[in-house]
This record gives structure tokens, sequence and C-alpha cells, in this order.
């Protein structure tokens, strides 16, 4: 197996994926210590990030080079609307702005997104968008034995540690591997994959400064 298969970009970022899972806002979500403001924060950020989340997907379905990626990219992008669907069941219950300003890391992550989907061919946006999908499953798999059953997002934890969110994430792998991944220098799939994940830790690290 090539080093540069999702698998071993994955495993040459651990660092990141372990300093995420121990991040406060994380460990907040699992206890429900974290504060509502942030969190509520957190869900109005995100669900402008899944928007374009869902972009990309949707210019990584138009370059889809076979039949086989273009109804892979569908399935990834009606993960995305799901997503979305959570956050708007958070905003009914808590009343959160679901088009807010982005803030600064998310403007970041976003930008850096769109400017790969828009400029890059379809393997390069997968190696940009893997790690959002792999890392959310770890961290809710991650989480759930220590979930506080009484936490206040509960639900953050249970639909990212499910197998189906499990199986999106994997598809979107398989297809890097199998149909596109040979063809990405190994250089420019490693550089945008730590990107992203540096980015998802900035995300992460917003948020929680919004409530100290």
């Amino acid at each position: 197996m090539s080093w540069k298969t999702a698998k071993r970009l994955w495993e040459a970022n651990q660092d990141l994926a372990e300093a995420c899972l121990n991040h406060p806002f994380v460990r907040g979500i699992a206890s429900g210590d974290l504060s509502r403001g942030s969190f509520k924060f957190y869900v109005g950020q995100d669900a402008f990030f899944l928007e374009s989340f869902a972009r990309a997907y949707a210019l990584a379905l138009a370059k889809a080079p076979t039949g086989t990626s273009i109804y892979a990219f569908r399935d990834q992008l009606d993960g995305v609307l799901d997503e979305l669907r959570l956050h708007q069941t958070y905003a009914k219950r808590w009343g959160i702005e679901l088009a807010p300003e982005p803030a600064s890391a998310t403007r970041s992550y976003t930008d850096f997104l769109l400017r790969v989907a828009w400029s890059e061919p379809v393997e390069s946006i997968m190696a940009a968008m893997m790690p959002c999908m792999r890392l959310y499953s770890y961290l809710g798999q991650q989480l759930a034995p220590r979930l506080n059953p009484d936490s206040p997002y509960r639900e953050w934890v249970d639909t990212y540690s499910a197998d189906d969110f499990d199986l999106l994430a994997g598809k979107l792998e398989d297809l890097y591997n199998e149909h596109l991944g040979h063809e990405q220098p190994a250089t420019r799939a490693e550089g945008y994959y730590r990107t992203a994940m540096k980015l998802e830790l900035a995300f992460f690290q917003q948020a929680y400064e919004y409530s100290l």
C-alpha cells in the first residue's frame, strides 16, 4: 500500500487528530461542560462551513471523471445536507443564527476548500475534504464511551459516532484510493490533507475562545 493512500495520510496526521480529541471544546461536548454560548457560536459557524463544503462536493461532482465517482460525490453531498438538518434542529431549539458573519478561522477554512475545489482536479479536492469526514467520525467514536448521558450536546456525539457516518467517510477514502489517489502527487496530497487538519483544530479553538 502506498503511503499516499487515505489511510497513510490519516496516520501521518495523528498528532493533529489527538490535539482535536483532547481539545477542551471537544471534551466539553462529551462531558456537557461546554458553555452553551460556545456551542451556539460553533453551530452557526459550522453551518456556514458546511454550505461551502457542499459547494466543494458539487464542484467535485462536476469534475468527476466516471459515473461511479459522480454517484459517490452525490452521496457525500447528501450527507452534508443531513448534517445541516441537524444544525437546523439546534437552531430551532436554542435560537441559533445559521447565516452568521464568518469568523476568521471559518473564513480561512472555507476559502481554502473553495480555492482547491475551483482550481484543482478532483483528486486534490478529495485530499482537502477527507480530513473533515475522517476526523469527525474518529471524534464521535472516541467520545461515545465517555459521553455524559445528560450532556445537552449528546446528539452531536451520536451523529458522528454512528456507523452510517463512518461508512460515508470510508466511501470517500475508498474513492480516493481506488480511482483517483494514484494520480495525485504525494507532496500535494500530504500538504492539502495537513492544511485541512490544522484548520479543523483552529475551528475548535475559535469556538472555545468565544466563551472565554
